[in-house]
């Protein structure tokens, strides 16, 4: 029999679960991450309903720290044996999304995400 494996949670609609999980090998295995990836990708799909003249600031703005979510978790993983940068990057990580959540109001108040 191998190793008990760790807990890691899940959302299921807006719920959070609990569920049995793999050890984690990298970030891509990271829940976060594969959140935030799906979110990128849901917003990148999103934002080509926005409107030409938008292209070179909302559009790009918001595809650009959505995507800037996941790199920063994934260089945060690569330095969490040094404490201060790996929250560094977190902190960087966190700040990326609240700017999404800033570009996904303009887009949603302009009536450009429906």
């Amino acid at each position: 029999m191998g190793r008990k494996k760790p807990y890691a949670n899940e959302f299921v609609g807006n719920d959070l679960k609990i569920r049995d999980a793999e050890f984690v090998q990298n970030y891509a295995d990271l829940n976060v991450y594969q959140w935030a990836f799906k979110s990128a990708m849901q917003i990148f799909e999103l934002s080509k309903s926005c409107p030409g003249s938008e292209k070179y600031s909302l559009t790009d703005q918001i595809r650009r720290s959505s995507r800037s979510v996941c790199g920063n978790i994934a260089e945060a993983w690569r330095k969490r044996r040094y404490t201060a940068h790996f929250v560094s990057k977190l902190s960087d990580s966190d700040t990326e999304a609240a700017e999404t959540e800033i570009w996904l109001d303009f887009a949603l108040r302009f009536d450009y995400l429906i």
